[in-house]
């Protein structure tokens, strides 16, 4: 190798943020493990250890979307992370997938691994998750952060909501005539689950007790306004909107979303006295 090309290889390599991690993750064989809740096999990964920090990933990855988050936050937390039914290698099982049902999944998940004070990340479907156990199932949570969730299919932009519905009517199509190209049954799932699904109130909104960080970004699948309604209808919530970014911004700039995250969850809630209705 030529004195340049060695100058340029070694520039690449210890280039700030550049990781020189391999580890697998999403497919860990040291780490990975199942357990049975609700019928089904839902397998995880932990990492780290300190406070449990509970990571749920968006409607189209597993784990593996989360890789720069594990590998971050495990350095200080016990990191958690899980792939929801029919994503990664847990199984979808029979029931029709919904956010309420994966909701209770890992309300179940934390009760069985005895895990206290858990702090809940979550994008995009997974944001949507977090506000439903804060709802619904908060017993072992400390905080919850949410970034790019909806709370009703129109707090999404008009052309989201059209991919969500032709992806939906292809996947239908597909089954129909029993093409076996793409797991079918799995697609239709989760775009039906998008295309109709949450239908979180203000009244829900405002049963939540712990602290929320509501997080989106300004070029975001998510109506700007639609994330200020969840944010005002949260009493003990932070907002964060990062200009520039877009849905990805978790993959895409791990540098900036993962210093907000950790900015907010390792002090203690601010705001609530100053906050002006």
């Amino acid at each position: 190798m030529n004195r340049f090309l060695l100058l340029l290889a070694l520039t690449v390599f210890y280039l700030p943020g550049f990781s020189q991690n391999t580890i697998p993750y999403g497919s860990n064989a040291e780490v990975g493990k199942y357990i049975k809740i609700n019928r089904v096999n839902l397998y995880y990964e932990v990492y780290g250890s300190g406070e449990p920090l509970l990571l749920i990933h968006g409607n189209g990855t597993g784990i593996k979307g989360w890789a720069p988050q594990i590998e971050y936050f495990s350095k200080k937390y016990q990191v958690i992370a899980v792939d929801c039914r029919g994503r990664g290698n847990s199984e979808l099982g029979t029931d029709s997938l919904t956010y309420m049902q994966q909701a209770n999944d890992l309300s179940v998940l934390i009760r069985e691994l005895e895990l206290k004070n858990v702090t809940v990340i979550g994008k995009s479907d997974g944001g949507i998750i977090g506000l439903l156990m804060a709802i619904y199932y908060p017993d072992g949570l400390k905080q919850l952060v949410s970034y790019g969730a909806n709370a009703e299919p129109t707090g999404l932009f008009s052309q989201s909501v059209k991919e969500i519905h032709d992806k939906r009517v292809e996947a239908e199509l597909m089954l129909a005539k029993g093409d076996t190209a793409k797991n079918w049954k799995l697609e239709q799932q989760k775009n039906r689950m998008m295309e109709f699904q949450p239908h979180i109130k203000a009244e829900d909104l405002q049963k939540i007790s712990i602290p929320v960080l509501v997080m989106s970004c300004d070029r975001d699948l998510i109506l700007e306004e639609h994330t200020f309604w969840i944010y005002k209808n949260i009493r003990f919530a932070n907002l964060s909107i990062s200009p520039g970014e877009v849905h990805g911004m978790p993959r895409l700039n791990p540098e900036l979303f993962n210093s907000i995250v950790e900015n907010w969850v390792s002090q203690p809630f601010k705001g609530d006295a100053v906050r002006f209705r």
